[in-house]
């Protein structure tokens, strides 16, 4: 059954909570760039590889075969991440290690991963 969607009844502009909720608004250009990475992670095959990074650095090959796909898949996944600095590289002799770009990234991806399960369990 679809949930019904609340709605003032009235039209009232209350002024002090504008002001307030103005104040921590975010401008544009951030609102952009995290929608951007809102945008990367919303994508399985992107979060699996965050997933894969969260407690591992791995390299491309490494990835390929824990995801079950071609390394030129993962190359192109890790490119998109890495452009929004989601991940990080770093290069030993020939080999290329993958890693998540700092502890935000962790913890967004925590966070999520938290909030599913508490969302699935709720639905059970």
């Amino acid at each position: 059954m679809a949930k019904l969607l609340a709605a003032c009844e009235e039209t009232i502009i209350h002024q002090d909570e504008v002001v307030a909720a103005r104040s921590t608004l975010i401008d544009r250009q951030t609102a952009m760039h995290l929608a951007q990475i809102f945008s990367a992670l919303s994508d399985p095959t992107r979060l699996r590889i965050i997933s894969a990074l969260s407690e591992h650095e791995l390299c491309v090959c490494d990835l390929s075969v824990v995801l079950g796909m071609s390394q030129s898949a993962v190359s192109h996944q890790l490119r998109l991440l890495r452009n929004l600095n989601l991940v990080k590289y770093r290069k030993e002799g020939r080999i290329v290690y993958y890693a998540l770009d700092d502890e935000h990234i962790r913890e967004l991806y925590d966070r999520g991963l938290a909030h599913t399960i508490h969302q699935e369990r709720m639905e059970a």
